[in-house]
């Protein structure tokens, strides 16, 4: 039976695209405004608006205290995971890390926290949860939330529908500031720090992506002096990094260490400045653990949790999906011993494959969109290459207007929820949306708002 929240969800979107449909809203003038205000505040991704659909994302309150709370107990597991891994050779080795990101790992920060910021890829539906993917990284949403919560909540449908709906906005970038500025503390930062957001650039791209060129906007609205750098922009003099005069204490790193590797290697001006502990790095290089799919197969491996609380281990078997490394082992699942690989190959239907790190290079493979044979050469090709196993967790859909060609458009698409989290604690949430095909592939993707919403 769906809770009397979900029911006021689903009449209220109804009652919003019902909406859409009436007299003052038909001719689309509006829509269109609302997307060149987004070119107009660069709030855009690949060059197009940041958000394809014309409504927000609605969440009851009682579906975002839900998830608030299921997540930062979630975020505390992997947490403690990941520093028994540090001290463990035998879990760290299940992480299937390089070795050079086995070598930054082995590096102190300077602060206590792993994870400063991070999401869940969350699939919410219904009043029910279950996390996809954990990331040691931080939104699009983060940079792109207020400013585009604040153009949908005024955009004129929004505006009358607000006269029956209480509709209260989340996200924000002050927290994200403020972990910062904690880790940067504890670091021992003992005056105002000048921060760089090193951001990953294609070899053709000249400038800074808009959203951490909005990041940057509103740290130095704050009395910050910022600016975003990519890592051929580093240098280390004396004791100092920096980016041309620009002396950097605070970097916030927005790439991931497989994308440095690619381009650099461990003689880089930021990782000698870093083992020096000239600069304090947000998120530090040991946060990439649990960027890797693998932290979900000790998370779900009841003898390496046998040390956590019976609340703790609940909460993982009833949130996380079941996962392994593919290996040619045995192993576990619902209190059974199985072959893998062999268990794997015989139960196509309910299981996914899908790559250790996110690579374009490397595919997800939803078991039940493949046939036998697909399913077999796939489960060869992880067998070589670092990949996991997990229980598919089904997509939530719902329907969005969209603008297409002049037109309004309802189109189905895959709804993703990420609450934003610092320092371990909830602050705000936004909302990913895919059309995607059955493996991941996605020809449509961007934000939708996400606001809290309550009748008034």
């Amino acid at each position: 039976m769906k809770s009397k929240s979900m029911s006021q969800l689903g009449e209220a979107v109804a009652r919003y695209h019902k909406l859409l449909e009436s007299e003052p809203y038909r001719d689309l003038s509006w829509a269109a405004s609302l997307q060149d205000a987004m070119k107009e505040h660069h709030l855009l991704l690949g060059g197009r608006p940041a958000s394809p659909v014309l409504r927000p994302h609605f969440l009851s309150r009682r579906q975002y205290t839900h998830l608030s709370s299921v997540a930062e107990s979630l975020m505390a597991s992997i947490d403690r995971l990941q520093r028994a891994a540090l001290s463990n050779p035998a879990l760290l080795s299940r992480m299937q890390l390089l070795p050079a990101e086995k070598m930054l790992a082995a590096i102190d920060p300077g602060y206590s926290f792993l994870g400063v910021t991070s999401l869940l890829d969350t699939h919410l539906n219904n009043g029910t949860l279950r996390f996809a993917q954990y990331n040691s990284e931080t939104p699009v949403g983060i940079a792109f939330s207020e400013r585009l919560n604040d153009l949908f909540y005024d955009a004129p449908p929004v505006k009358e529908f607000r006269k029956r709906y209480h509709l209260t906005r989340l996200g924000g970038a002050k927290p994200l500031l403020q972990a910062l500025l904690k880790s940067y503390k504890e670091w021992g930062g003992k005056k105002k720090p000048q921060i760089a957001i090193l951001e990953f650039r294609q070899p053709f791209q000249s400038s800074e992506s808009s959203e951490n060129a909005l990041l940057a906007e509103f740290f130095r609205a704050q009395g910050y002096p910022t600016v975003v750098v990519s890592a051929d922009q580093l240098e280390y003099r004396n004791g100092v990094l920096g980016r041309e005069d620009f002396a950097i204490d605070l970097v916030f790193r927005r790439l991931r260490v497989q994308e440095f590797l690619v381009r650099f290697d461990l003689s880089h001006p930021l990782l000698r400045a870093y083992r020096d502990g000239a600069v304090c790095v947000v998120n530090n290089f040991r946060s990439e653990l649990a960027q890797k799919r693998a932290i979900f197969d000790l998370l779900t491996d009841e003898t390496v949790t046998a040390g956590f609380s019976a609340a703790e281990r609940r909460t993982i078997r009833e949130f996380i999906p079941w996962t392994r490394v593919v290996a040619a082992a045995k192993t576990s699942y619902q209190n059974q011993q199985v072959d893998l690989p062999d268990f794997i190959l015989k139960n196509r239907a309910r299981l996914v494959l899908r790559p250790n790190d996110d690579s374009p290079d490397q595919a997800t493979i939803r078991g039940a969109s493949v046939d036998d044979a697909r399913w077999e050469r796939s489960l060869r090709m992880a067998m070589r290459t670092p990949y996991v196993v997990q229980e598919a967790v089904e997509p939530v859909r719902s329907l969005f207007p969209m603008l297409s060609y002049g037109h309004l458009e309802l189109r189905e698409l895959n709804v993703e929820v990420q609450p934003h989290s610092y320092l371990g604690k909830v602050n705000g949430a936004s909302t990913w949306l895919t059309a995607g095909g059955p493996n991941g592939f996605s020809t449509l993707s961007g934000l939708a708002p996400t606001f809290l919403l309550e009748p008034k």
